[in-house]
């Protein structure tokens, strides 16, 4: 069983066991988080797609980690104009063990 869940504005298929990054979440390492956002949820060739959520599902997940990705570096430049702009950045995560889909 699989489910599409929608959190930080990105939209994720997640099935129970996998793990996941998504955008910073404000919970603790190790508590529980219920994601109530489904979108789809299907199981084999049985699909269910919500208008614009899912009634009545969920998605269980445990917080293992809060990190920073890798820095992106971000260069401008302006030929001949004796310009250039050098800046980067570090995206915070929060990963997911998912542990159940509930539809």
């Amino acid at each position: 069983m699989y489910a599409v869940i929608k959190t930080g504005g990105k939209q994720y298929k997640v099935a129970a066991g996998e793990k996941i990054k998504v955008e910073q979440i404000t919970a603790d390492v190790g508590q529980e988080i219920v994601i109530d956002q489904v979108l789809a949820v299907g199981n084999g060739a049985e699909l269910k797609i919500g208008t614009p959520l899912v009634a009545g599902a969920t998605v269980k997940a445990t917080v293992l980690s809060q990190g920073r990705h890798d820095k992106v570096r971000i260069f401008k430049m302006r030929r001949r104009k004796h310009y250039q702009k050098r800046q980067g950045h570090r995206q915070n995560y929060t990963e997911l063990q998912i542990s159940s889909v509930n539809g």
